[in-house]
This record gives structure tokens, C-alpha cells and sequence, in this order.
């Protein structure tokens, strides 16, 4: 079995994108999700606006695992109808492009280390280390990975930990953290001032408590998991980091597609720059 770099160098082969497919998969993205929108804003039915904002919400998820691969410069490379449409998208999302890629290139590089996973990723500390802190520090430990907490990622991990906090920590840097602020609630604004308020609850509130719930629940699931490995500097490999601290997440076909392939993040570790479509 291969291991270490001849493992890493092995993946190679898959990390050319096939520029149709990206297109393709990006433009059938769009038309679901304007099917989705479709029924929360013309059908008249109650039943078809929740399937629709539902509908909204998983494909947003797969949106921004699309947006994800972007930036780990997988897909669409130099193509500037790509990037203004994906950054747009990450200002929607709640994740501009200024933070996510600084705290998710760091998580790539520092997954499973001890001490250090907290950037990027939910934060885990030893039994040692957790009795010998104080009690503030253990509350706040705690309150981070509870179940509600993670439920509640609208809030917490993308209004605040994205945004808010992003820009409380160097404004000149994440600058386009107040962008992200002022962009995504002017279009929830937009879309009451259009649609009222039932219009701007399923086309925008629950879609987006939907989603971000999902999508914070898979940041914990994907390195909080029976057998999961974390490891001290010393013994670090960003291989072993891969395999041995990455879930491989076991979907059905249909949450393969609204989640793009997203399931497979041991192989997406081992090399990012892998498109979604040939994981």
C-alpha cells in the first residue's frame, strides 16, 4: 500500500480539471437552484415553498462546495466571469474570500495538530488539558462544540467566527467582512421589501439556517469522529493527517450531488486541488 508522498504523488493524475465539466456542473447548480427559488417565490402552495426552500438550501451547499474547490484553485481558474461570480457568492454565503481561504489553507496544513485545529475547524484539546484549564475557558470550550452551538452556525460560525470576528481581528485585512455583512442582509432586505415577509422566510432565513447548519455540522463531522487521530507537531504527517483524520462520510447518491462529492474528504485532503467531479 502506498503511503507518505508516494500516496500524495499518486493522486496527481486527478487533479486536472476538465474545464466542460466545471461549466456543466456550475451551470446545472444554478438551474436547480433557480427551481428551488421558483417555488418558494410563484407557487401559491405552503407544502411547495418549504420543499422549495429546502431545495434552496441543499443546493446552496453544493454552490459552496463548488465555491470551495475555486479556491483551492481546483476549478475555473483565470476566468474572470468565474470569479466575480464566486466571489459574490462567498459575500452571500457569509464567507468572503479573505478569511475563508486564510483560516481554511491554514486547517489544510495544520489538520489534527494538537494545539492548532481550532483555526479553520472546530477546536479539540486533550483531558489534560482540558481539567487544567480554568472554568471560563472549559465553559467556552464546551459552548463551541455543543450540539446547538454547531445548529446555530448562521450565527455563530458565519455571522460571528467569519465576519464579525474576522473583521474585530485585522479590519485591513478582512475588510471584505463588512461587505459580506452589508451584501448578504441587503438582499435578505430586498427580498421582504419584494416578496414580504413570507418570501424573505423561505426564500432567505430558513434556507440559510438550513444550510449553514448542515455546513457546520460537516466542519465537526469531518474531524470529529470515532477513531479520529490527532497528533502533537512531532508525530505530524500530512498524510497520516489525511487518511487517519478525515471522515470518509458514506451518502446516498442524492446527497452526493447536493453536496458535491464532499463525503470523500480523506482524498480531498490528501490533494485539494482535486475537482469535486473526480473524487
Amino acid at each position: 500500500m502506498l503511503q507518505g508522498k508516494d500516496l500524495i504523488l499518486a493522486t496527481r493524475p486527478f487533479a486536472n480539471e476538465v474545464r466542460w465539466k466545471s461549466w456543466w456542473h456550475l451551470f446545472t447548480t444554478l438551474v436547480v437552484l433557480g427551481g428551488g427559488y421558483a417555488m418558494v417565490f410563484v407557487a401559491d402552495s405552503w407544502w411547495v415553498k418549504v420543499g422549495g426552500s429546502i431545495l434552496v438550501a441543499l443546493t446552496l451547499g453544493r454552490f459552496f462546495v463548488i465555491y470551495h474547490d475555486y479556491l483551492h484553485h481546483a476549478i475555473l481558474q483565470h476566468s474572470r466571469m468565474a470569479k466575480v461570480l464566486f466571489v459574490a457568492f462567498g459575500l452571500f454565503m457569509l464567507a468572503p474570500v479573505s478569511i475563508w481561504e486564510r483560516s481554511h489553507n491554514y486547517h489544510h496544513a495544520h489538520n489534527s495538530k494538537l494545539y492548532t485545529s481550532s483555526i479553520g475547524s472546530y477546536p479539540i484539546v486533550t483531558k489534560e488539558k482540558y481539567l487544567s484549564s480554568s472554568a471560563a475557558e472549559r465553559t467556552l470550550y464546551m459552548f463551541v462544540r455543543h450540539p446547538v452551538t454547531i445548529g446555530m452556525g448562521y450565527i455563530f460560525m458565519f455571522m460571528y467566527g467569519m465576519c464579525i470576528r474576522s473583521l474585530m481581528s485585522n479590519k485591513d485585512r478582512h475588510w471584505d467582512s463588512i461587505v459580506a455583512l452589508v451584501f448578504h442582509f441587503g438582499i435578505g432586505a430586498l427580498i421582504w421589501w419584494l416578496a414580504g415577509f413570507t418570501g424573505f422566510f423561505f426564500g432567505f432565513l430558513l434556507p440559510f439556517v438550513l444550510v449553514l447548519a448542515l455546513g457546520s455540522y460537516l466542519f465537526y463531522a469531518q474531524h470529529n469522529f470515532p477513531g479520529v487521530t490527532f497528533t502533537d507537531k512531532d508525530g505530524w504527517t500530512y498524510a497520516d493527517a489525511a487518511l487517519d483524520s478525515s471522515s470518509h462520510m458514506k451518502m446516498s447518491p442524492w446527497m452526493r450531488w447536493f453536496l458535491a462529492n464532499i463525503g470523500y474528504h480523506h482524498i480531498h485532503h490528501l490533494n485539494p486541488r482535486i475537482p469535486f467531479y473526480r473524487l
